[in-house]
C-alpha cells in the first residue's frame, strides 16, 4: 500500500513567485490498483509522481510504502523497486546500446555490478520471448541499437524494461503523449496487458481523457494540488469521456 500523508510542497519559497502546490495532501493507493490521473497544466500531476520517486524534495509530510517511510531514501534507491516510463521515448533507454544490452541492464536493476560481463547470454531466449509478447516483431532485433528504433518501438521496449524486475509501483508519466495516435493506441493496449498480467500497482498521468476512462480501476482528477474527483470500481465504470470532459472544463476555467 502507498500512503502520501500530509504532503506539503512549496515552490520558490520566500520569493515573490512563491507557490504552495500541495498543502497537507493525502492519498492512499491499494496494492494492485491501476490509477489514472488527469488534470490541467499546473494541477500537480507530474509533481506528485516526482515526489513519489524522490526526484523533488518535500517541505512537509511523508511517503509510506507498506507502512514504512521512504522519505529519506534517495531517488536512485527508490528506483530499485519503481519502474518509470517517461513521456519522451528517448528517456529510459540507452540509444547507443543494443536492445540486448539495454534489456540486460534492466534485468540487473537493483543488483550489484562487478567486473564481469554486463550481458548474460543465457538470458537471450528469455529476452526474445519477452519481446515477442509485444507483437511488434522485435524479438529478432536484439543486436539493433535502441536509437535506431521508432519512437513507438522504443516506448514499448521501455515499458517492458521498466517491468522486468519486481516492483512496488509502475509510474507512467504521459507515456503516450509524444506518439502518433495509432502508435499511442498500441502502447496503451500493451500497457493494460502488462499491468494486468504482472498484477502491478500503477499510476498513470495522462492528458488523454479517453485513456483515463478506459484504462485502470481508479480515476483521479487534480486541480491546484487537490483531488477534485476520485472514482474507483463500479463508480469509475460509470464515468464517460464526455462526463469527464465536462468536469475537466469546469475546473480548468477557474
Amino acid at each position: 500500500m502507498l500512503e502520501l500523508r500530509d504532503l506539503t510542497k512549496i515552490y520558490n519559497a520566500g520569493t515573490v513567485t512563491e507557490m504552495t502546490l500541495f498543502d497537507h495532501f493525502n492519498l492512499t493507493v491499494d496494492d494492485g490498483q491501476f490509477v489514472s490521473i488527469v488534470g490541467s497544466n499546473g494541477s500537480g500531476k507530474t509533481s506528485l509522481l516526482n515526489i513519489l520517486c524522490g526526484s523533488i524534495p518535500l517541505d512537509g509530510g511523508d511517503v509510506l510504502v507498506g507502512g514504512k517511510s521512504i522519505r529519506k531514501q534517495k531517488d536512485f534507491q527508490r528506483y530499485a523497486t519503481i519502474g518509470r516510463v517517461y513521456q519522451n521515448p528517448s528517456l529510459g533507454t540507452c540509444p547507443n546500446l543494443t536492445m540486448l544490452e539495454n534489456m540486460s541492464l534492466a534485468d540487473n536493476k537493483g543488483k550489484r555490478f562487478g567486473l564481469g560481463f554486463g550481458v548474460n547470454r543465457k538470458r537471450i531466449d528469455f529476452y526474445r520471448s519477452e519481446l515477442a509478447s509485444l507483437g511488434l516483431g522485435l524479438e529478432d532485433k536484439l543486436d539493433v541499437k535502441m536509437g535506431a528504433l521508432s519512437g513507438g518501438q522504443r516506448q514499448a521496449v521501455a515499458l517492458l524494461m521498466a517491468t522486468m524486475t519486481p516492483l512496488n509501483f509502475l509510474i507512467l508519466d504521459e507515456h503516450t503523449a509524444a506518439l502518433d495516435p495509432k502508435t499511442a493506441e498500441t502502447i496503451m493496449v500493451l500497457t493494460g496487458k502488462v499491468v494486468k498480467e504482472k498484477k502491478l500497482t500503477a499510476l498513470m498521468v495522462t492528458h488523454n481523457l479517453r485513456y483515463a476512462v478506459e484504462y485502470g480501476d481508479r480515476l483521479l482528477m487534480l486541480h491546484h494540488g487537490q483531488i477534485v474527483l476520485d472514482k474507483a470500481g463500479e463508480e469509475k465504470d460509470k464515468v464517460t469521456t464526455e462526463g469527464l470532459l465536462e468536469v475537466f472544463n469546469r475546473y480548468s476555467i477557474l
